[in-house]
């Protein structure tokens, strides 16, 4: 069971907001660059590849150290571990070619996607939390999508570039949302 500090609210929303809105921009600019090379595994894609999960790490632990005061931050701390793996994993795949990298990420949006909805299911009482549950569905879904779509003749990262966009979009949906609950501060 999660408990919440209802005091505590107001401030978590003001960090969530900021973190939400960095996110956003990090995730167009990240998708901008990673498609002008998602059809190669080179130098510049590969660091693409593992500087994502590795900025979720960054993210969940901002997100988990802020949120302290207002309730359990376990499926924050789930994310960090599971995208700590991702970012071993992706660099792994990467010597194996765009296939493994699919199956990987796609691993990668199914875990974190799951994570993703329990978190906002039990922030719902912060508000600005339908965001970040719809984003946390469809990332499963992508996540599926990316692993079938390894075995296809000519895969490419196009795809992965283009996950990376609505994400943005639900997270600062979710900062704009989130505005009402951080002016209570």
């Amino acid at each position: 069971m999660t408990t919440t500090s209802a005091p505590a609210i107001p401030a978590t929303a003001s960090t969530l907001r900021r973190l939400y809105v960095v996110r956003f921009a990090f995730a167009v600019v990240w998708a901008a660059v990673m498609f002008t090379t998602a059809s190669h595994l080179g130098p510049l894609a590969v660091t693409l590849l593992v500087l994502y999960p590795l900025f979720d790490v960054i993210a969940a632990l901002v997100d988990a150290r802020s949120s302290r005061a207002t309730g359990s931050v376990l499926g924050l701390h789930v994310n960090v571990a599971v995208s700590l793996l991702t970012v071993v994993g992706v660099a792994i795949a990467c010597a194996s070619g765009i296939p493994a990298v699919l199956r990987v990420w796609g691993a990668w949006a199914i875990v974190a996607g799951v994570v993703q909805l329990i978190v906002a299911v039990n922030r719902r009482r912060m508000g600005g939390q339908w965001p970040m549950i719809i984003s946390g569905a469809i990332s499963v879904l992508a996540g599926a999508s990316f692993i079938v779509t390894a075995g296809a003749d000519h895969a490419t990262l196009t795809n992965v570039a283009g996950y990376a966009i609505p994400g943005g979009i639900f997270f600062l949906v979710s900062a704009l949302r989130l505005g009402r609950t951080a002016e209570r501060a």
